[in-house]
């Protein structure tokens, strides 16, 4: 194989033969105009054929010129496209999800990037529901949908399951929660500042609500979780948010009962521009992670 001109010469051909003008090519690349006269003389001379005829008047591109200008001309357009695509890659994906989400999606994310280190994530949560991409410069989100209908559009998560969690020992012993009576001599922890959650699945599971007489509230799940692990009462969550801390032992259900409110969580994106390729790459990765766990 002929071995190759080099690059710096091809591209000075290039931008003259858009100038016709030796001064005028040396000013765009930042040279003398005899630099860009020895430059062009060298290329010809390692191609063996001529590329411009010099007049009086300027420059014009020889045949062998004008065949070889549009193929180098998109040989620097893909170099261009290539450096762009490059640097958009290496760009974090931003995603923004609600404080409740951390337990189950930061876990997730750590795995991703040992998984695709070239496709990093920054991740931003926020006690608030919801994002306004008008606002709010995140490439994705995870939303909470309260109800189901038409209007509930995105990647779908999980659907909402509440279930009581507590300490492992808590379940053993003499004080042992075997039954819906035995809350009553529990402190309920709340992952919300009311008792939605609590009210939801003790009507559903049969029990007597105004038999919540010990409460304890909290801003987040995170926390209620972190204070249930530690034996210091009963909490209220989602059984899909929380489902590694069951498996890993930290918490436990002392009733094999699940309540689904119709609420849902959502993988959406936004829709100032069109999602890369990574980024529905990351999306449907985390799809495929939450229906695995189904």
């Amino acid at each position: 194989m002929k071995r190759l001109p080099p690059l710096p010469a091809l591209h000075t051909f290039l931008i003259t033969a858009q100038c016709c003008n030796f001064t005028r090519a040396g000013e765009q690349l930042h040279i003398t105009q005899g630099a860009v006269s020895r430059q062009i003389a060298g290329l010809e001379e390692h191609l063996g054929y001529p590329l411009f005829h010099r007049q009086a008047r300027g420059l014009s591109l020889t045949e062998q010129g004008q065949a070889l200008y549009p193929r180098i001309e998109q040989v620097f357009d893909l170099i261009g496209e290539a450096v762009e695509h490059a640097s958009v890659r290496r760009s974090p994906l931003q995603i923004k999800a609600p404080t409740c989400m951390l337990r189950w999606l930061l876990p997730k994310l750590l795995h991703w990037q040992e998984l695709r280190p070239d496709v990093p994530v920054e991740l931003t949560s926020s006690v608030q529901h919801g994002v306004d991409f008008r606002r709010e410069a995140f490439d994705a989100a995870v939303v909470y949908s309260p109800q189901p209908g038409p209007k509930r559009q995105g990647r779908h998560l999980f659907d909402e399951q509440l279930t009581p969690v507590c300490a492992p020992h808590l379940l053993d012993g003499s004080g042992a929660i075997n039954q819906l009576d035995d809350l009553a001599q529990h402190t309920l922890l709340h992952p919300s500042r009311d008792q939605q959650d609590w009210t939801h699945w003790l009507s559903a599971a049969g029990g007597d609500v105004s038999a919540i007489r010990k409460s304890q509230y909290f801003d987040t799940l995170d926390l209620a979780m972190t204070v249930a692990a530690q034996g210091n009462g009963v909490a209220i969550g989602d059984w899909s948010l929380i489902g590694d801390d069951l498996k890993a032992g930290r918490l436990a259900m002392p009733f094999d009962f699940k309540v689904r409110t119709g609420g849902a969580y959502l993988l959406v994106c936004s829709p100032r521009h069109e999602a890369s390729a990574p980024l529905l790459e990351l999306l449907d990765w985390l799809v495929a992670q939450a229906h695995g766990a189904d």
